[in-house]
């Protein structure tokens, strides 16, 4: 089915309800791997933190590393999961490539953490995301495919395994299924990924860099017409590696599914791989059959009985939550919920915060971030934090217009070449000479010309009529490239026809 052949978004929503999911898969960040000494390192050289345990080699024996096991309990608990007693790994048995031992040590019946649930705030309205389970397992290596046009296994020319990944831990959060949220489903699965973002962060678990797939999210989709009893068919979008695709992709399948159906066709239970460059989905494999993974109880490892004192010994270390955080940055900011909601919604709190303590007002951080700065992440398609310029340049920014260097006009110019690679605000304010013309015999020189070049208006203002002057000011931030001091232009102006 091609992107024109979809069904609009609203009107998928007035026949259809969305129900959604969302397995969410986070690389812990301790020391060593799962179950052996091998240091972990983004980006090292291919196959170098590897050993016979990590690639599964006859006579090596694993052994579960703590760290990551009190992790996953902070998970659990931050997320109002119930901690298990008593849980042991299985073994989930599947051949792939980048499987060095063709089986993963994973939990499958007896997870660490259940029952637990994440509250976000989407538009005014919070919506309660039921947490299935967080259990705990080991990454797989990860496979190249080299040549074709897609970077997939299909069409490649041949394909080669960085086993660098495997054994790294590994935490699935899974939520319950999420009904209720209507045209809300594509935020609200945006808003979850963002909020258990945020609290891994706090928890320092994780440095939750989707970017660096730190951070993978697989997004489940499933439409069912209005009041059906039963839900739809569900698609499970693989690896979504972005909180704005997030949402795109599951605002596709809306649109997607509801024209399978609309066709009386019935959607295929299936994994679908999602483009960045359109924003569709396409089929991966069926999921149609239940595959049998053989699990079985891990026998090289006891089973984890997380005593009760230890437990609450990690429940009181726990740190500030995010919702707890933005409710006191709210009150020391002074914002009102909207605006504290349109800086959660765009990511922007940790910058703003940052750009506060690099010495901008809070209404200044606010203003960029949210303005200028918005359009330009949006233009690019890119997340606020993306963007090539930092809290302290945009507090520099603001800076230069409280003191009355340049107006908002220069300001938008300034960041714009910031933004552009042009360097530092005052590096490019000096190149540029973007500050306002504060020198008095120039600016009336500016406003002594735009009079004489336009009498007709000059005359009205003598009649009376001073909103004519806007005119003439107009005239004056033409000849100085916007650079004039619009105010004090103005002064002059009314100083010399009234």
């Amino acid at each position: 089915m091609s992107v024109t052949e979809l069904v609009g978004f609203d009107e998928a929503l007035s026949r259809y309800e969305p129900v959604i999911g969302l397995e969410t898969h986070v690389e812990l960040g301790t020391i060593t791997k799962m179950f052996c000494g091998c240091l972990i390192e983004f980006g090292a050289e291919p196959n170098t933190a590897v050993c016979p345990v990590c690639l599964g080699l006859p006579g090596s024996l694993p052994v579960a590393n703590r760290a990551a096991i009190e992790y996953t309990i902070k998970i659990g608990l931050a997320l109002n999961c119930t901690i298990a007693t008593w849980c042991r790994f299985a073994r989930k048995n599947y051949f792939y490539p980048d499987m060095p031992k063709n089986f993963q040590i994973s939990q499958y019946d007896e997870p660490l953490c259940v029952d637990g649930y994440l509250d976000v705030v989407v538009e005014g309205q919070s919506f309660r995301i039921g947490i299935e389970r967080v259990h705990l397992e080991e990454d797989t290596g990860k496979s190249l495919h080299v040549g074709g046009a897609t970077g997939r296994i299909h069409g490649a020319d041949y394909s080669l395994v960085d086993y660098n990944r495997a054994g790294i831990p590994l935490v699935e959060v899974v939520t319950k299924p999420i009904p209720g949220t209507g045209a809300l489903a594509p935020v609200v699965a945006r808003a979850y990924v963002t909020e258990l973002r945020d609290l891994l962060r706090s928890l320092g678990v994780s440095d939750v860099r989707m970017e660096e797939g730190s951070l993978r999210c697989d997004v489940n989709t499933s439409l069912a017409p209005v009041g059906a009893s039963e839900w739809g068919t569900r698609t499970e979008t693989k690896n979504v590696n972005s909180l704005r695709s997030i949402e795109r992709a599951v605002r596709f399948e809306i649109s997607r599914q509801a024209a399978v159906l609309d066709a009386g066709s019935r959607v295929i239970q299936e994994t679908r791989h999602f483009h960045e460059d359109n924003g569709a989905t396409t089929p991966g494999r069926s999921k149609e059959e239940a595959q049998d993974y053989r699990y079985f109880p891990e026998p090289d490892l006891v089973p984890i009985a997380p005593p009760a004192d230890w437990v609450e010994e990690l429940r009181a270390s726990l740190p500030e939550f995010p919702a707890a955080r933005r409710a006191r940055l709210q009150a020391d900011w002074g914002f009102s919920d909207q605006e504290m909601t349109w800086l959660a919604n765009a990511g922007a709190i940790d910058l703003v915060e940052q750009t506060i303590a690099a010495g901008a007002s809070p209404a200044d951080a606010r203003k960029w971030w949210l303005g200028e700065l918005a359009m330009h992440a949006n233009k690019a398609g890119v997340e606020l934090s993306e963007l090539t310029i930092t809290p302290a340049e945009v507090a520099r920014v603001a800076e230069l217009v409280k003191a009355g260097t340049l107006n908002d006009k220069l300001a938008r110019q300034l960041l714009e070449a910031v933004l552009a690679g042009e360097g530092s605000p005052d590096d490019i304010v000096a190149a540029r000479g973007l500050a306002i013309v504060s020198d008095e015999g120039a600016l009336t020189q500016a406003v002594d010309a735009a009079i004489a070049a336009n009498p007709d208006i000059a005359a009205k203002i003598r009649d009376g009529k001073l909103a004519a002057a806007g005119a003439l000011v107009g005239e004056v931030m033409k000849a100085t490239r916007g650079r004039a001091d619009a105010g004090r232009a103005r002064e002059l102006i009314l100083q010399r026809l009234t």
